[in-house]
């Protein structure tokens, strides 16, 4: 296999070089043993990489029969849509904390079928949250930006009432309620877009960008879709404090710097050398409306600053010179710069700050 794609093993590897806390952060210690859903998702598989590398043999992954390529050890094959399976599973693995990065977040697909978000996006919820409360165990719940359905200039607060545009936002409010009525103290955390590496190299935002442009198709993003995207290695970090407090309640958890997605689009095309002429703009009111799309919900974060006593995340990308000055900026690319996948991946994927220095940041993963 190519050593431009990160295998879990290479994360594994490179997860134990990193930094175990960003700066000014302190290690908190969490129950376990500590049961992830989700894990095929980027986030959940970025967490699930982290998770084990610190604690190896105590983190397990709940995935479904389907996902029999999945590169992870201590593997459990459940339908968690099954509330008596979920019962039989925790009385076996006697687990003490569930990090919930499980549900659907295929937007076209949620629209069409609304019982299939509702399944995976708050039957599941509601079950686990049912059993974390019942028997003491730590629920950290992961929900999303697109709860709000955008504003100008975003800035969504913790306390402002969801507002969801299309059926996914719908499917993941509600689970924010569930997770509030049956585990009062169970922690909800939204995210935003999580930038990392997929498990199999086509999931989340980078990889599935970049294949288009790789594949020599024409990728079309929104002007004014806006996310508030982290890194997810400092995502990681995030959830592991929160695992281990004892925060109720639901906080808003993206990053610093507001990106549109066409301003994605361009980092993605110009870190990794792709040809510039494939990547095309335009406005949400331009799309065919299934599903509605979100504007700018832009999430302000700063109450999870204040929580947790440090800077949870930088900004994406963390180097200002891969940052768009103007909607041209990627037509402009030097002729001596030389973009790469393992370039892309190096500067999109992986936050410097949870390296000891310059030299040491990636320095064998690619």
């Amino acid at each position: 296999m190519s050593r431009n794609v990160a295998t879990y093993s290479h994360l594994v590897r490179e997860s134990l070089r990193q930094l175990d806390a960003v700066p000014g952060a302190t290690t908190s210690d969490l129950p376990l043993p500590l049961l992830v859903t989700g894990a095929t998702g980027v986030a959940g598989y970025g967490a699930l990489v982290y998770l084990q590398s610190r604690f190896p043999g105590r983190v397990f992954a709940s995935v479904q029969e389907t996902d029999l390529d999945f590169p992870a050890p201590d593997l459990i094959y459940i339908d968690l849509r099954d509330y008596s399976a979920v019962e039989r599973l925790f009385d076996e693995h006697k687990f003490q904390a569930i990090l919930d990065c499980a549900g659907t977040c295929a937007l076209k697909a949620c629209q069409l079928d609304p019982k299939i978000a509702w399944d995976l996006n708050v039957e599941v919820v509601r079950n686990l949250a049912r059993y974390s409360r019942s028997r003491g165990i730590r629920l950290v719940h992961l929900s999303v930006d697109m709860v709000f359905r955008g504003r100008e200039g975003g800035g969504y607060r913790d306390d402002e009432p969801p507002c969801p545009v299309n059926v996914y936002g719908q499917t993941m409010a509600a689970g924010e309620a569930e997770v509030a009525d049956l585990d009062p103290y169970a922690a909800t955390l939204r995210i935003s877009m999580p930038m990392g590496v997929s498990f199999n190299w086509h999931a989340g935002a980078i990889d599935w960008i970049a294949y288009r442009f790789r594949a020599n198709r024409y990728a079309s993003l929104f002007y004014d879709e806006v996310r508030t995207p982290t890194y997810v290695d400092e995502m990681a970090r995030v959830f592991r404090a929160f695992l281990g407090n004892n925060f109720s309640g639901v906080l808003n958890c993206g990053g610093p710097r507001q990106v549109s997605l066409y301003q994605m689009a361009q980092i993605i095309n110009w870190t990794g050398g792709f040809d510039p002429e494939k990547l095309h703009g335009m406005y949400a009111e331009e799309y065919c409306p299934v599903p509605p799309r979100v504007r700018n919900c832009g999430m302000d974060s700063s109450k999870l600053q204040e929580i947790l006593g440090f800077v949870p995340f930088s900004p994406w990308p963390a180097q200002d010179e891969f940052f768009p000055t103007d909607r041209e900026w990627h037509l402009r690319r030097p002729p001596e710069f030389q973009g790469s996948t393992p370039l892309m991946n190096r500067v999109l994927s992986f936050s410097p700050r949870l390296y000891a220095d310059d030299v040491d940041y990636l320095a064998d993963l690619f």
